[in-house]
């Protein structure tokens, strides 16, 4: 793997550990960006807490690091709502800036088409890894 995407994953790892574990240290704050048509917010932010430490966490490890890269994309889906919700009611978060809530938005798929670099094959040519498997055999 080439050593700019071995330091993109472990930045993307780190990020999504650490966001992860602010869910369960500050709740509030996510509990505040919940769009109210979403049933059992505090649930919602835990889980989704768990998620993304998790996902961060098997980014790591090479078995399991497409998989999560995936994972971070799906979650990624699924938390957007609370961007759209938060975009659509700004005045509902006067300590926030504006211009921020409504990058967040672009930013999600920044995120994603970062991830997604990360479900690719690390740079193996499907030659390689077809040699490779005829040598195994």
């Amino acid at each position: 793997m080439p050593v700019i995407k071995q330091i993109s994953k472990y930045l993307l790892a780190a990020a999504f550990i650490l966001g992860g574990i602010n869910h369960f240290v500050m709740p509030e704050f996510y509990l505040r960006i919940m769009p109210p048509y979403l049933p059992a917010h505090l649930f919602l932010i835990y889980l989704s807490g768990f998620l993304e430490a998790g996902f961060g966490i098997a980014l790591l490890i090479p078995k399991t690091s497409r998989r999560a890269a995936w994972g971070i994309i799906l979650l990624l889906i699924a938390v957007f709502p609370a961007n759209i919700y938060m975009a659509t009611n700004t005045e509902l978060f006067p300590d926030l800036n504006p211009l921020i809530i409504y990058l967040r938005l672009p930013l999600q798929f920044v995120l994603m088409a970062w991830v997604y670099w990360h479900t690719k094959d690390n740079g193996k040519s499907k030659m390689e890894s077809g040699k490779l498997r005829q040598n195994i055999k």
